[in-house]
């Protein structure tokens, strides 16, 4: 069953430096009519997808390639310029680990709010909540105001919540790297049983020799553009001839 779709997907995203223009200059460019439009991007051009019912999808490229747009748009956090994407399940993205917390409220509050976002029920993440905190080795700040937590903290506690739901669909984007050598094994070991259960999982990591054998179909991004997508292997194979030549 086809549970992603892409079909014929464009994004246009304002550049870094426009994004970083202040109020104070963009008014004082206005007054002296030194005014210009936003500069913009295509940073996701003409991408058609299907992504089946329990892949594993692993995802490529150079800096600037356009991976993690991708699946912010799977995500539902950017929408596209033109073009469509299409969903079916739960999804849980470990993007920016600690992305959507509340600072002000507890530890717990936000792992019951994260939960029901994901489209879980209340009931269910209250029942939830200590396994998480106790994976996530939060259970000393399960009352402390997440503001209050170190970013690492932050962190884990993201990826704990985010693996625990059991979504239909899991994105993950370089989340290998969270914590200590300790708590990486523990998400290593956790990321393996989605990988070798049902679920859907789309992911993104520079980590070649971890993409070539966990992944049924590796697509390799070039500019916003598919490139190529093939198995593991040959994929990663013909990325690397490239990056070399």
């Amino acid at each position: 069953m086809e549970v992603i779709s892409f079909d014929r997907v464009s994004l246009w995203r304002r550049t870094q430096e426009e994004f970083s223009y202040d109020i104070k200059q963009t008014i004082l460019s206005i007054v002296s009519g030194k005014y210009r439009s936003p500069a913009k991007k295509l940073v996701i051009n003409d991408v058609n997808l299907a992504v089946y019912s329990g892949e594993k999808i692993g995802i490529i490229g150079g800096n600037g390639a356009g991976k993690s747009t991708l699946l912010k748009l799977v995500s539902g956090i950017l929408e596209p310029t033109t073009g469509r994407v299409r969903v079916q399940g739960n999804i849980a993205p470990l993007i920016e680990l600690g992305a959507g917390f509340d600072p002000n409220i507890s530890t717990s509050d936000n792992i019951i709010m994260y939960g029901v976002l994901l489209g879980f029920s209340r009931r269910e993440m209250k029942a939830r909540t200590p396994m998480i905190l106790d994976f996530a080795e939060l259970n000393d700040y399960a009352l402390v105001p997440v503001k209050g937590l170190s970013s690492g903290m932050v962190a884990r506690l993201g990826f704990a919540i985010a693996t625990d739901v059991q979504p239909d669909i899991l994105i993950l984007d370089e989340v290998l790297s969270v914590g200590d050598q300790s708590f990486k094994n523990k998400c290593q070991h956790r990321i393996d049983k989605f990988l070798n259960g049902e679920t859907t999982v789309l992911v993104v990591s520079h980590d070649l020799d971890f993409i070539r054998t966990a992944c049924d179909r590796v697509i390799w991004l070039d500019r916003g553009r598919i490139k190529f997508i093939g198995s593991g292997k040959e994929t990663v194979d013909r990325y690397l001839d490239t990056v070399a030549a």
